[in-house]
């Protein structure tokens, strides 16, 4: 059933005039062709009413999504979303086909299931939030920045789609003994009294096993091809799985609200923090390389940056609040 974004607890739904709008100004931002005054006009868009950010975070969400989608489907969306003059480069035409489905009420959809996406998704996480939640069995669902899924459990099974992002799946003993699996656009996992995370991760999905094992089924494949036992990891596409390697504990420590980094470059940590912000956070090429140590806050990732220059030698160039750059040191 189609959720209004008051049901999905993301507040009252947005006018169609002012997603329309947010879409032009990233499609601009985007376009490479944005200057320092497009920058700050968009900064004072944004500032202007709470809905202009609102907008302008489901946006981010549903590229986060759209992102994966090839280019023959995405392109079709832009068709029946009338072509805008930013098409200067592929992430800002995507972004008017995001708003395109935003205002007309539907969604992208991966089709392996058939179900809608990301705006109707049973459970659905903003940009910056990691959320918890309780499922009908007892098993805990704990989501990711940006991440959705849905719930599918009847008498024969229990389904998770991830939909987007990333999610901690921590099973519980079901009284039917229905096996509890979790579908991607890269095939499905099955726990077997299991504590995981699985991350979409584009072309492929990210399999880490903290608890018990996990049996992985590439594609539409029938038959497991791998299992992952507690302690390991594997990256896994359609066609095929890789073998298991070592788990990191850090690649689970968002679970917890932060960013463990150990020996990261900082062009990774930028990345990585950037999902949990609005706007623009980017990494400067000339610092690109510099290694960061050390366990940062991702609910607060106005201080996590300011905790970064304490112990890396770059400075925080602030345009906006909204478009933020790590760079290098400047004299003092």
């Amino acid at each position: 059933m189609a959720r209004t974004d008051a049901a999905a607890g993301q507040g009252p739904a947005i006018d169609p005039a002012v997603v329309r709008r947010a879409s032009a100004w990233m499609a601009r931002l985007w376009s490479g062709e944005a200057s320092a005054a497009d920058r700050a006009a968009c900064d004072a868009w944004l500032a202007a009413h709470p809905d202009h950010l609102r907008a302008w975070r489901r946006l981010q969400v549903m590229d986060a999504k759209l992102a994966g989608v090839s280019e023959p489907v995405s392109r079709t969306v832009l068709l029946d979303a009338r072509p805008q003059a930013y098409a200067a480069r592929r992430k800002a035409l995507r972004t008017l086909g995001i708003a395109a489905a935003a205002t007309a009420g539907v969604t992208l959809l991966w089709r392996e299931s058939g179900r809608w996406g990301m705006l109707t998704a049973d459970h659905r996480s903003a940009v910056g939030e990691i959320r918890d939640i309780t499922l009908a069995d007892g098993s805990r669902v704990v989501l990711d920045s940006g991440s959705a899924i849905d719930v599918r459990f009847d008498r024969h099974e229990r389904r998770i789609l991830l939909l987007a992002g990333e999610i901690l799946v921590s099973t519980a003993v079901d009284a039917q003994g229905r096996p509890l699996r979790v579908q991607s656009r890269q095939g499905v996992v099955q726990a077997l009294g299991t504590r995981f995370t699985l991350r979409d991760a584009g072309p492929q999905a990210h399999l880490a096993v903290y608890q018990g094992a996990v049996d992985v089924y590439p594609g539409a494949a029938t038959q497991a091809v791998l299992r992952v036992h507690e302690g390991e990891r594997t990256r896994f596409d359609p066609q095929r799985a890789e073998p298991p390697a070592a788990a990191r504990e850090a690649d689970a420590a968002w679970t917890r609200g932060v960013l463990l980094a150990e020996d990261m470059r900082l062009a990774d940590f930028t990345a990585r923090l950037a999902r949990y912000r609005s706007g623009f956070l980017r990494c400067d090429p000339a610092v690109a390389e510099l290694r960061v140590t050390g366990v940062f806050p991702l609910r607060d990732t106005d201080r996590a940056l300011h905790n970064l220059t304490l112990g890396v030698p770059v400075d925080i160039h602030t345009l906006s609040r909204y478009w933020v750059t790590v760079g290098p040191r400047e004299a003092r």
